[in-house]
Protein backbone atom coordinates (compact mmCIF):
# COMPACT_ATOMS: atom_id res chain seq x y z
CA UNK A 1 0.00 0.00 0.00
CA UNK A 2 1.27 3.49 -0.90
CA UNK A 3 0.35 6.94 0.32
CA UNK A 4 -0.36 9.85 -2.00
CA UNK A 5 -0.53 13.36 -0.55
CA UNK A 6 -1.83 16.31 -2.57
CA UNK A 7 -1.14 19.86 -1.39
CA UNK A 8 -2.62 22.91 -3.05
CA UNK A 9 -0.16 25.78 -2.81
CA UNK A 10 -0.63 28.44 -0.16
CA UNK A 11 -2.34 31.72 -0.97
CA UNK A 12 -0.54 33.53 -3.80
CA UNK A 13 -0.10 37.26 -4.36
CA UNK A 14 -2.87 37.16 -6.94
CA UNK A 15 -5.17 35.01 -4.80
CA UNK A 16 -4.93 37.79 -2.22
CA UNK A 17 -5.84 40.39 -4.88
CA UNK A 18 -8.74 38.26 -6.26
CA UNK A 19 -7.08 37.99 -9.68
CA UNK A 20 -7.23 35.10 -12.16
CA UNK A 21 -3.78 33.52 -11.87
CA UNK A 22 -3.36 30.48 -14.12
CA UNK A 23 0.10 30.08 -15.68
CA UNK A 24 1.37 33.53 -14.73
CA UNK A 25 4.20 32.99 -12.22
CA UNK A 26 3.37 34.66 -8.92
CA UNK A 27 4.81 34.21 -5.44
CA UNK A 28 3.19 33.18 -2.18
CA UNK A 29 1.75 35.88 0.04
CA UNK A 30 2.79 35.99 3.70
CA UNK A 31 -0.41 34.10 4.47
CA UNK A 32 0.49 31.56 1.80
CA UNK A 33 3.92 30.95 3.33
CA UNK A 34 2.28 30.36 6.70
CA UNK A 35 -0.20 27.93 5.12
CA UNK A 36 2.63 25.99 3.46
CA UNK A 37 4.54 25.73 6.72
CA UNK A 38 1.41 24.59 8.53
CA UNK A 39 0.90 21.89 5.89
CA UNK A 40 4.38 20.60 6.69
CA UNK A 41 3.65 20.62 10.42
CA UNK A 42 0.49 18.59 9.79
CA UNK A 43 2.46 16.07 7.73
CA UNK A 44 5.08 15.80 10.46
CA UNK A 45 2.38 15.03 13.03
CA UNK A 46 0.94 12.42 10.67
CA UNK A 47 4.35 10.76 10.47
CA UNK A 48 4.31 10.13 6.72
CA UNK A 49 7.71 9.30 5.25
CA UNK A 50 7.93 10.32 1.58
CA UNK A 51 10.00 8.73 -1.15
CA UNK A 52 9.31 11.15 -4.02
CA UNK A 53 8.00 14.69 -4.50
CA UNK A 54 6.42 16.27 -7.57
CA UNK A 55 5.47 19.86 -8.29
CA UNK A 56 4.77 22.22 -11.18
CA UNK A 57 7.20 24.74 -12.66
CA UNK A 58 5.37 27.65 -11.00
CA UNK A 59 7.00 29.37 -8.04
CA UNK A 60 3.99 29.29 -5.72
CA UNK A 61 3.78 25.49 -5.93
CA UNK A 62 7.55 24.91 -5.72
CA UNK A 63 7.97 27.08 -2.63
CA UNK A 64 4.92 25.49 -1.01
CA UNK A 65 6.54 22.08 -1.48
CA UNK A 66 9.82 23.29 -0.02
CA UNK A 67 8.28 24.98 3.01
CA UNK A 68 6.13 21.93 3.72
CA UNK A 69 8.97 19.43 3.34
CA UNK A 70 11.26 21.58 5.47
CA UNK A 71 8.72 21.60 8.30
CA UNK A 72 8.28 17.84 7.87
CA UNK A 73 12.05 17.29 8.00
CA UNK A 74 12.14 15.81 4.49
CA UNK A 75 13.47 18.58 2.28
CA UNK A 76 16.13 16.17 0.98
CA UNK A 77 13.82 13.73 -0.83
CA UNK A 78 13.98 13.43 -4.66
CA UNK A 79 11.90 16.08 -6.44
CA UNK A 80 10.67 16.42 -10.02
CA UNK A 81 9.03 19.45 -11.62
CA UNK A 82 6.73 19.34 -14.63
CA UNK A 83 4.73 21.93 -16.55
CA UNK A 84 2.01 19.27 -16.80
CA UNK A 85 1.20 19.92 -13.13
CA UNK A 86 0.71 23.66 -13.73
CA UNK A 87 -2.53 25.37 -12.82
CA UNK A 88 -5.28 25.50 -15.41
CA UNK A 89 -4.51 28.23 -17.95
CA UNK A 90 -7.23 30.88 -17.69
CA UNK A 91 -6.54 32.35 -21.12
CA UNK A 92 -7.34 36.02 -21.57
CA UNK A 93 -8.81 36.14 -18.04
CA UNK A 94 -5.36 35.89 -16.46
CA UNK A 95 -4.50 39.01 -14.48
CA UNK A 96 -8.10 40.24 -14.40
CA UNK A 97 -9.95 40.88 -11.17
CA UNK A 98 -12.68 38.28 -10.75
CA UNK A 99 -15.23 40.82 -9.53
CA UNK A 100 -14.45 43.14 -12.46
CA UNK A 101 -14.82 40.23 -14.87
CA UNK A 102 -18.22 39.40 -13.41
CA UNK A 103 -19.30 43.02 -13.80
CA UNK A 104 -18.17 43.04 -17.44
CA UNK A 105 -19.50 39.66 -18.62
CA UNK A 106 -22.06 38.79 -15.93
CA UNK A 107 -21.87 36.48 -12.93
CA UNK A 108 -23.33 33.50 -14.79
CA UNK A 109 -20.86 33.70 -17.68
CA UNK A 110 -17.83 34.04 -15.40
CA UNK A 111 -19.09 31.22 -13.20
CA UNK A 112 -19.38 29.03 -16.29
CA UNK A 113 -15.82 29.87 -17.34
CA UNK A 114 -14.54 29.14 -13.84
CA UNK A 115 -16.51 26.03 -12.91
CA UNK A 116 -17.72 24.30 -16.09
CA UNK A 117 -15.88 21.08 -16.92
CA UNK A 118 -15.65 21.62 -20.67
CA UNK A 119 -16.31 25.32 -21.44
CA UNK A 120 -13.16 27.22 -22.42
CA UNK A 121 -12.42 30.74 -21.15
CA UNK A 122 -11.67 33.52 -23.66
CA UNK A 123 -8.40 32.47 -25.29
CA UNK A 124 -5.16 34.43 -25.47
CA UNK A 125 -4.39 35.95 -28.84
CA UNK A 126 -0.65 35.49 -28.31
CA UNK A 127 1.75 33.91 -25.82
CA UNK A 128 4.21 36.38 -24.28
CA UNK A 129 7.21 35.86 -22.01
CA UNK A 130 5.92 38.31 -19.40
CA UNK A 131 2.61 39.83 -18.34
CA UNK A 132 2.24 43.30 -16.81
CA UNK A 133 -0.44 43.68 -14.14
CA UNK A 134 -0.89 46.64 -11.80
CA UNK A 135 2.43 48.13 -12.98
CA UNK A 136 4.48 44.99 -12.28
CA UNK A 137 5.88 42.42 -14.70
CA UNK A 138 5.39 38.71 -14.06
CA UNK A 139 6.93 35.74 -15.92
CA UNK A 140 4.56 33.86 -18.23
CA UNK A 141 5.71 31.84 -21.27
CA UNK A 142 9.44 32.12 -20.55
CA UNK A 143 12.40 29.76 -20.98
CA UNK A 144 11.10 27.22 -18.47
CA UNK A 145 8.85 26.01 -21.31
CA UNK A 146 11.61 25.79 -23.95
CA UNK A 147 11.43 22.00 -24.11
CA UNK A 148 7.63 21.75 -24.37
CA UNK A 149 6.64 20.26 -27.76
CA UNK A 150 5.39 22.81 -30.28
CA UNK A 151 1.65 23.24 -30.14
CA UNK A 152 1.26 21.94 -26.57
CA UNK A 153 1.47 25.29 -24.78
CA UNK A 154 -2.11 26.45 -24.14
CA UNK A 155 -3.90 29.66 -25.07
CA UNK A 156 -6.57 28.78 -22.48
CA UNK A 157 -7.87 25.64 -20.76
CA UNK A 158 -10.93 24.20 -19.07
CA UNK A 159 -10.75 21.39 -16.51
CA UNK A 160 -11.21 18.76 -19.23
CA UNK A 161 -8.15 19.98 -21.14
CA UNK A 162 -6.21 20.30 -17.87
CA UNK A 163 -6.93 16.65 -17.09
CA UNK A 164 -5.82 15.60 -20.57
CA UNK A 165 -2.57 17.51 -19.99
CA UNK A 166 -1.95 16.08 -16.49
CA UNK A 167 -2.74 12.42 -17.23
CA UNK A 168 0.35 11.63 -19.36
CA UNK A 169 2.59 12.67 -16.46
CA UNK A 170 0.49 10.65 -14.02
CA UNK A 171 0.90 7.58 -16.21
CA UNK A 172 4.59 8.03 -17.00
CA UNK A 173 5.84 8.95 -13.53
CA UNK A 174 3.52 9.32 -10.56
CA UNK A 175 1.47 6.15 -10.93
CA UNK A 176 4.60 4.07 -11.46
CA UNK A 177 6.10 5.32 -8.18
CA UNK A 178 2.86 4.56 -6.34
CA UNK A 179 2.57 1.11 -7.92
CA UNK A 180 6.11 0.42 -6.69
CA UNK A 181 4.94 1.16 -3.13
CA UNK A 182 6.54 4.60 -2.85
CA UNK A 183 4.91 7.36 -0.81
CA UNK A 184 4.45 10.42 -3.02
CA UNK A 185 3.71 14.08 -2.28
CA UNK A 186 2.49 16.47 -4.98
CA UNK A 187 2.39 20.23 -4.42
CA UNK A 188 0.45 21.82 -7.23
CA UNK A 189 -2.68 23.89 -7.93
CA UNK A 190 -6.40 23.90 -7.38
CA UNK A 191 -7.32 22.69 -10.85
CA UNK A 192 -4.40 20.40 -11.69
CA UNK A 193 -5.07 18.66 -8.37
CA UNK A 194 -8.83 18.56 -8.99
CA UNK A 195 -8.04 16.89 -12.31
CA UNK A 196 -5.98 14.24 -10.49
CA UNK A 197 -8.69 13.76 -7.85
CA UNK A 198 -11.27 13.26 -10.61
CA UNK A 199 -9.10 10.54 -12.15
CA UNK A 200 -8.09 8.85 -8.88
CA UNK A 201 -11.61 8.74 -7.43
CA UNK A 202 -13.50 8.25 -10.70
CA UNK A 203 -15.61 11.36 -10.13
CA UNK A 204 -18.13 12.24 -12.83
CA UNK A 205 -17.92 15.34 -15.04
CA UNK A 206 -20.87 16.86 -13.17
CA UNK A 207 -19.78 16.00 -9.64
CA UNK A 208 -16.23 17.32 -10.01
CA UNK A 209 -17.68 20.84 -10.27
CA UNK A 210 -18.48 20.72 -6.55
CA UNK A 211 -15.04 19.52 -5.47
CA UNK A 212 -12.83 22.14 -3.82
CA UNK A 213 -9.29 21.76 -2.49
CA UNK A 214 -8.30 24.31 0.14
CA UNK A 215 -4.93 26.08 0.14
CA UNK A 216 -2.36 24.33 2.30
CA UNK A 217 -4.57 21.50 3.61
CA UNK A 218 -2.93 18.15 2.66
CA UNK A 219 -5.23 15.56 1.11
CA UNK A 220 -3.98 12.09 2.10
CA UNK A 221 -4.86 8.92 0.18
CA UNK A 222 -4.03 5.34 1.05
CA UNK A 223 -3.92 3.45 -2.25
CA UNK A 224 -4.12 -0.29 -2.90
CA UNK A 225 -1.70 -2.08 -5.22
CA UNK A 226 -4.03 -1.36 -8.16
CA UNK A 227 -4.11 2.32 -7.08
CA UNK A 228 -7.75 2.17 -6.02
CA UNK A 229 -8.57 4.35 -3.01
CA UNK A 230 -8.55 2.54 0.34
CA UNK A 231 -8.96 5.66 2.48
CA UNK A 232 -8.90 9.43 2.17
CA UNK A 233 -8.65 12.27 4.68
CA UNK A 234 -7.89 15.98 4.77
CA UNK A 235 -5.38 17.31 7.29
CA UNK A 236 -6.71 20.57 8.71
CA UNK A 237 -5.02 22.96 11.13
CA UNK A 238 -6.55 23.27 14.56
CA UNK A 239 -9.00 26.15 14.84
Amino acid sequence: MAKLVLIRHGQSEWNALNLFNGWVDTKLSDKGIAQARTAGELLAKEGIQFDQAYTSVLTRAITTLHYALEEAGQLWIPEMKSWRLNERHYGALQGLNKADAAEKWGDEQVLQWRRSYDVLPPLLEEQTETVEVLGKEYPAFDRRYADVPEGELPFGENLKVTLERVLPFWESNISKDLAAGKNVVIAAHGNSLRALVKHIEGISDDDILGVEIANGEPLVYDLADDLSVVSKKVLKPEA
